[in-house]
């Protein structure tokens, strides 16, 4: 009889979950074998229920029945489906069936949101290939863009972008071959080097190689997790099983009504942010845009000074788009500042973050106004040659780099080495400080006119002229 070893793996799975998640993953079992009828008729236990395909391409559809678009792209629901069917039960008939049996289901459920990468792989081959053994780079490939784009497409679909929504981000489509090629770029293969390129399309990749990728590269996980979680809408409900997406998309302040397209996409947002200080990661407030506050330098200093840590994100011409966090508040002063948790970053035509060396300690630099010291802002490198630079005379800049910058190792991240600024952001991280909140007077910019002032015993007149403080805005 089979019944026995059938019920202790699956007890073994079931057992990881709260009592309460069991009730979920059964309802959302229920469910779906609900609309495909149980297997046959002959046995209406509920343990002999079974799902098909066409039930879970359906529960896609009826969740939010107002909308007829699916909460996740047709070949994420096939690909989830593989995954179901690839888990073996001990004493079923040899041959696959075209049901999912509901041990299948939580087995699938408990390795995917339990599991570690060992449990995982199994279930993950199969989602990259439907046939056993090795799979090769370009299924790989097809395999993460899909997950990615599944991922932009669920937290769009369940309102779960914070602010953040397909309008005013740039299209997420480039940006998802972008994060897919960043996060292939790290499978190696047994012997340790990583295959690159049209190289990487063609090279056959073992089970095991695919479980080190998965294990050394969280987002795989992470983004799996958010495709079963809010695609099923499965223990999406129950707040502490969702801390590991918590803070995957940060809360956007400061967009609202302004009619502005970010810089940013939906893919390179989540990737950046995952590279913040945890403490930084919650949410991304616009300080400044060209777009909105005009081509100016002294604009720039006015609204980004004393604002606490900052992305800055530049286009320039050629539509390249590359930028840097700042881990503390910019000042304008003659002296390098900031702190080995600044990067630099290119979000296109690639993906990815450059971290700091230990070779020197020229983070971030802001100046203006001076005679004998280079005006403007730069990240990275030395005077002259820095990894980013935006020059005081607004509209030009460079990024040297021969062969990589000496403080974030990273290449030139503009088209051209002197470069033609397009458009620029600069977006406060994390909490602004409690004592800037609101917008800067000149007085801000400039501490020691206020120390004089203060000293003098003069108010400052400026006070109430500022503009008002968007920090509580919902932009929900």
């Amino acid at each position: 009889k089979m019944g026995n070893a059938e019920s202790n793996a699956y007890h073994n799975h079931l057992s990881r979950f709260l009592p309460e998640e069991q009730i979920d993953i059964d309802g959302v079992f229920d469910t779906l074998s609900g609309s495909s009828g149980s297997a046959g008729g002959k046995n209406a236990k509920a343990t002999k229920k079974t799902m098909t395909l066409a039930a879970l391409q359906a529960r896609q559809s009826i969740i939010h029945d107002a909308h007829t678009r699916e909460a996740l792209p047709e070949q994420m629901t096939v690909r989830l489906y593989n995954g179901m069917k690839s888990i073996d039960l001990p004493g079923k008939s040899s041959g696959p069936s075209e049901q999912i049996a509901k041990e299948q289901f939580v087995i699938f459920m408990s390795d995917l949101l339990k599991g570690n990468a060992d449990e995982k792989i199994t279930i993950i081959m199969r989602m990259i290939s439907k046939t056993e053994g090795p799979v090769k780079g370009k299924q790989i490939q097809e395999f993460t863009e899909d997950l990615i784009m599944s991922v932009v497409h669920v937290l769009s679909y369940r309102e779960e972008l914070k602010g953040w929504n397909l309008e005013n981000t740039r299209d997420s489509a480039s940006g998802v071959k972008a994060l897919a090629s960043q996060l292939l770029s790290e499978l190696k293969l047994a012997d340790g080097t990583k295959p690159v390129g049209p190289q990487l399309l063609e090279t056959s990749f073992d089970p095991s190689v695919i479980e080190d990728w998965v294990y050394r590269v969280p987002q795989v996980s992470v983004f799996l997790s958010v495709v079963v979680r809010q695609g099923l809408h499965v223990l999406h409900s129950i707040p502490d099983q969702t801390n590991d997406i918590l803070n995957l998309v940060p809360r956007c302040k400061g967009m609202k009504g302004r009619g502005l397209v970010s810089l940013f996409d939906i893919p390179s947002i989540i990737y950046i942010n995952s590279h913040l200080p945890a403490e930084l990661q919650h949410k991304w407030q616009l300080l400044f845009s060209s777009r909105l506050h005009g081509e100016s330098f002294s604009q720039l200093c006015g609204h980004i000074v004393n604002k606490g840590p900052c992305i800055v994100i530049l286009k320039d011409l050629d539509g390249f788009l590359f930028g840097g966090f700042a881990s503390h508040s910019w000042e304008v002063k003659p002296q390098f500042q900031g702190d080995n948790r600044c990067f630099l970053f290119s979000v296109f035509p690639s993906l990815a973050v450059y971290t700091y060396t230990g070779y020197n300690d020229h983070f971030m630099y802001l100046n203006n106004g001076q005679q004998t010291m280079p005006n403007g802002l730069g990240m990275g490198g030395q005077h002259g040659y820095f990894g980013l630079w935006i020059d005081s005379d607004y509209g030009k800049g460079h990024s040297k780099a021969k062969p990589r910058c000496t403080t974030y190792n990273s290449p030139q991240l503009s088209a051209k080495e002197d470069f033609t600024l397009d458009a620029m952001e600069v977006w406060a991280v994390g909490d602004v400080p409690e004592s800037t909140k609101g917008k800067k007077s000149i007085l801000d910019v400039d501490p020691q006119a206020q120390a004089l002032l203060e000293m003098a015993g003069k108010s400052r007149q400026s006070e109430g002229l500022r503009e008002p403080i968007e920090e509580d805005e919902d932009d929900e």
